[in-house]
């Protein structure tokens, strides 16, 4: 008598949508392949971007190799007409500077988002959306269809708490002074109004609390929320995210960059690695300010007047308005080069884990957004750098027009000093190579990653589109 077939298990469907930032779609990527890599019989995923993105995420594919471009698809939505950008630019990496607005305003505008996202979105009928907390409307659009929605956040735990609980607090004296981070854990953290991220110093207030913000209303009806940290990165930190209500439940799952790091350095242009196959251990300094960050002429020269002075062998990376290498790879690449002593960070998180897993030391230059935050948990907590211009010495402002010029000797004096055997720059190596091997044991077989990439995909088969209590993987 001839036995029945099982049916074949219906795989979980699921559809990633990231900003219109290389620093997003890249980890949006890696974390749509790995998500298929935990359980492949299980779960397929697309990552969704306008038309000019899909180049971004086939790159991102490309890098990591055949597993990854047969593993996950691309799916696209129309980009809105927006005044001023010409057709084609849809990215904050390839906008010219006095154009960068104009991809955050059409990208925070639900009237133009939403429409293409959600048609999109009903189209493929996934039984996951996996939104950019940029787009918190997808919450809505994910409980329209009855399917859970999770954001996933580009930067780590202790940025955004920061910024949480700052939103929360009340008032911020956008005048001028210095906040001190509410509700953290020892030590005390203080950052001038001048360096906090412009939502913050521009929010409205009504009997001491923040109004008018959707993003925190979508993280307490979502799913849960995932992040690109590991546990032992920011272990107080993940803790707090469930304790404070923020969030149902809270997956931390990276780096999730940390496996493209055996890419062929023969598919680029491999003069750098071939320059610094002949420099000595530890003594070349790499500088990269990552594909948001416009630096104006101005501080450039400083900053190669300041190089110059310092008589170090250095590598530095300078943003074309024309081209970027792609997103993992000078940090992936360079970064793990023996010869590299010092990163010279604008502490975009990207950045910071790559550094991490490189267990290379780092003289930190913040810019914009949330990197002035970023840089105290690499000084002040993990203490695996040292600020490039010291405190006092000068205004820094998340507003370039605020930002005084970091002045040529100031680079000179940080990088002498940092770098002089037995100083500060050995101090934390010593460190960030302790959590490089951390980093690495997260994301192994049953690593606190591995094990949290699992339970997320296990909760969500389980649940449905029913949710569940408070649940977080220590």
């Amino acid at each position: 008598m001839a036995t029945a077939k099982a049916k074949p298990r219906k795989k979980l469907r699921i559809l990633l949508m990231p900003f219109f930032a290389t620093s997003h779609i890249g980890p949006f990527t890696d974390l749509a392949f790995h998500l298929v890599a935990a359980r492949p019989h299980d779960v397929e995923a697309a990552v969704a971007v306008t038309p000019a993105n899909a180049l971004v995420v086939e790159s991102a594919l490309a890098r990591g190799g055949a597993s990854h471009q047969a593993t996950v698809k691309v799916a696209t939505y129309p980009f809105p007409s927006v005044d001023g950008l010409p057709p084609g630019v849809e990215n904050h990496s390839t906008v010219k500077a006095t154009d960068a607005w104009r991809i955050d305003s059409v990208a925070m505008d639900e009237k133009l988002m939403r429409p293409g996202q959600e048609s999109l979105i009903r189209e493929h009928s996934p039984d996951l959306v996996i939104t950019d907390i940029h787009f918190w409307w997808n919450v809505d659009v994910a409980t329209d269809i009855g399917v859970p929605c999770v954001t996933f956040h580009a930067i780590g735990t202790f940025p955004t708490l920061a910024m949480f609980n700052l939103s929360a607090a009340g008032a911020i004296d956008a005048g001028g002074g210095v906040v001190t981070l509410p509700g953290f854990p020892p030590p005390e953290i203080q950052v001038p109004t001048t360096e906090l991220p412009e939502m913050l110093r521009r929010q409205q207030m009504t009997d001491g609390r923040a109004t008018g913000n959707p993003v925190s209303s979508a993280h307490k009806r979502c799913f849960g929320l995932v992040v690109n940290t590991f546990f032992d990165l920011e272990h107080r930190h993940c803790e707090m995210f469930v304790g404070n209500g923020y969030v149902k439940r809270a997956y931390f799952v990276g780096p999730l960059s940390l496996p493209s790091q055996q890419v062929a350095t023969s598919a680029y242009d491999s003069r750098c690695i071939d320059w610094l196959d002949k420099k000595p251990s530890k003594s070349v300094v790499y500088l990269c300010f990552g594909s948001l960050t416009h630096v104006s002429e101005d501080q450039l020269r400083e900053l190669a007047l300041g190089l110059e002075a310092s008589e170090k062998q250095f590598l530095w990376v300078i943003r074309s308005e024309t081209w970027v290498p792609p997103e993992g790879w000078k940090e992936t690449v360079i970064l793990a080069h023996p010869a590299v002593g010092v990163f010279v960070t604008h502490c975009g998180w990207n950045s910071v884990l790559e550094t991490v897993v490189a267990g290379v030391p780092v003289l930190t230059w913040p810019m914009v957004f949330e990197q002035f935050i970023t840089e105290r948990l690499v000084t002040k907590v993990l203490a695996i750098g040292e600020r490039l211009w010291p405190e006092g010495a000068g205004v820094r402002s998340t507003r370039s027009e605020e930002h005084e010029l970091v002045p040529a000797e100031a680079v000179a004096r940080a990088l002498s000093m940092f770098m002089e055997p037995g100083g500060a720059g050995d101090a934390a190596r010593s460190r960030v190579k302790e959590l490089s091997a951390k980093a690495r044991a997260a994301m192994a077989e049953r690593g606190s990653s591995h094990r949290d990439l699992r339970r997320m995909i296990d909760d969500l088969m389980e649940a449905g589109t029913a949710v569940a209590g408070p649940v977080l993987s220590i």
